[in-house]
Formats: structure tokens, C-alpha cells, sequence
């Protein structure tokens, strides 16, 4: 009997996709930080499940209150996906 392999959680799909285009290690250090701060900001929900505007209270919270300027904010939002509710606001294989 064979049991079915248990999915990759979201950051090791994240880490796997970026050595696979062979990021920097501080890159995906990086990016798996801004990651977490985005998923713990929204209570633990689940990227998928979230969109634009929780991508733009986002990063409004980080220029109004963690000192982020507001030109990376700007800039970081222009970056940003569209995200619709099965694509999450950041690379993934």
C-alpha cells in the first residue's frame, strides 16, 4: 500500500522555485522574510487566499507604520502581481 506524498508547504515550494532559477541565497532569505511578515501581518491566511487588497493594506502598513519610504512601497507595488485567488504575491514554480 502505497501512501500519497504529503504536499510542500508554501516556503519550501517558494525556496525550491527560486534555487531552481538560481537565486541568491539572501534573496530567498529575503523574499521567504517578506513572505512570512505578509502572511502573519493577515493572521496566518493563507497567500492564496488574498488578493490585491490585502497586498495594498500591506504595504500601506509597512510605509505608515514600519518606517518602509513610501517611494520602495510605491515602487513595490507597481511590481507586485495581480493576483487573483489561486496565484500568490510572489514567485512560485
Amino acid at each position: 500500500m502505497t501512501h500519497p506524498t504529503p504536499a510542500k508547504k508554501l516556503l519550501d515550494q517558494v525556496s525550491e522555485a527560486l534555487r531552481l532559477k538560481h537565486y541568491s541565497i539572501h534573496t530567498e532569505e529575503s523574499y521567504l522574510a517578506w513572505i512570512k511578515r505578509y502572511i502573519l501581518f493577515h493572521h496566518k491566511r493563507h497567500p492564496q487566499d488574498m488578493g490585491g487588497p490585502e497586498i495594498q493594506a500591506f504595504l500601506s502598513h509597512l510605509a505608515l507604520h514600519e518606517n518602509i519610504a513610501s517611494s520602495t512601497v510605491r515602487l513595490s507595488s507597481r511590481r507586485s502581481p495581480k493576483p487573483g485567488p489561486q496565484r500568490p504575491p510572489f514567485p512560485l514554480p
